[in-house]
């Protein structure tokens, strides 16, 4: 069954507002500390995953929201969050250098060939226990030092003995190749520097690799001519890796630039320009790998799916909805609301 097949029509109750009942959707690359995060449900995005700040601040976001939602279960006026706590990378490395990560919010770790396995193990130990989800770490070669193997391996190896995937920031020629070598779990970014090879994209397919989508971030809607190269060479890439079968997840790096805060129909239109149908989109928006024990096929999380509901106002799914910029539109007018105001017709 289609995950489209899940919508129905529906009604809320208290005003009699006609539109339709979806699962609720997701944003997997999100800064929280970049955006007013209160906006998020408004804007139809139910649930979140940062990926990236301080950790302590993080945290203490995810008790907020959590909180909220215990207070009204319906909405609580934050997302679902999840975080990863800090940026692992090398000594120097991105983002330290960057005026919009704050102090903390970047981990260094000593090289295995400095400090043994250590440090990596204690900066992925750091984050566990202040609950992350995911552990975060950058290759970044075209701005600074990048991690090395050996302690990329190590990161690697204690986050998997953690039951946590990492997610790689990875940027410059040949890092998308290191992070496929190293088995990360997940791409923080479709890569935009450089072409990867057809071998390398069937390797990440079978390693069960996944990508996060961001396409938007190449210029939002109006990129210049830097922005159209690197926007046309992640569309390529993601292109031949969703024809050999790769794992797409939404996510738009939600804090970079002029992004909608909310369900992004560019992103969407990118998605279905890259050879998605709405179906895939939808499975995109809404499955999440952070529940699911590791080496597990991606599948549908909807942990609060009897609380929280993203309702879309209006006509139905558009009957031409594959392909379609339709579709992108349409379902850019979503917002999240509680299950039990709706009434399903």
């Amino acid at each position: 069954m289609s995950f489209l097949q899940h919508s129905s029509r529906a009604r809320i109750m208290s005003t009699g507002e006609l539109g339709t009942r979806v699962p609720l959707l997701g944003d997997a690359h999100v800064h929280l500390g970049l955006i007013d995060q209160t906006l998020l449900l408004a804007g139809g995005i139910g649930r979140v995953q940062e990926l990236g700040w301080i950790p302590e601040v993080a945290a203490q976001w995810r008790a907020d929201a959590d909180a909220a939602a215990s207070t009204d279960p319906g909405t609580g006026g934050y997302p679902e969050i999840s975080i990863a706590g800090a940026f692992l990378t090398a000594p120097g490395g991105y983002p330290s250098d960057r005026a919009w990560a704050p102090a903390g919010a970047v981990r260094a770790v000593q090289s295995v060939a400095d400090a043994g396995n250590i440090d990596a193990l204690a900066a992925v130990a750091e984050q566990v226990a202040v609950g992350a989800s995911v552990i975060k770490v950058t290759l970044n070669s075209d701005a600074g030092p990048v991690l090395d193997d050996a302690t990329l391996a190590a990161i690697v190896l204690s986050a998997s003995s953690a039951q946590l995937r990492v997610v790689a920031h990875v940027e410059g020629i040949g890092q998308c190749a290191r992070a496929i070598a190293a088995r990360v779990d997940v791409l923080a970014h479709t890569p935009f520097t450089e072409s990867i090879p057809d071998a390398l994209l069937k390797q990440a397919v079978v390693q069960g690799q996944q990508w996060i989508s961001t396409i938007d971030i190449h210029g939002y809607g109006t990129p210049d001519a830097r922005q159209t190269v690197s926007r046309d060479i992640a569309l390529d890439n993601l292109r031949r890796f969703v024809d050999l079968g790769g794992i797409v997840i939404y996510g738009t790096d939600l804090g970079n630039g002029k992004l909608p805060v909310g369900v992004n129909a560019r992103e969407v239109r990118a998605l279905q320009g890259a050879g998605m149908s709405a179906d895939d989109v939808m499975v995109a928006m809404t499955a999440w790998w952070r529940t699911m024990p590791l080496g597990d096929s991606l599948v549908a999380d909807d942990s609060r799916g009897n609380e929280r509901v993203t309702f879309v106002p209006g006509p139905g799914v558009p009957e031409n909805f594959a392909g379609s910029a339709d579709f992108a539109d349409w379902l850019s007018h979503a917002r999240v609301v509680a299950a039990r105001e709706l009434e399903n017709l």
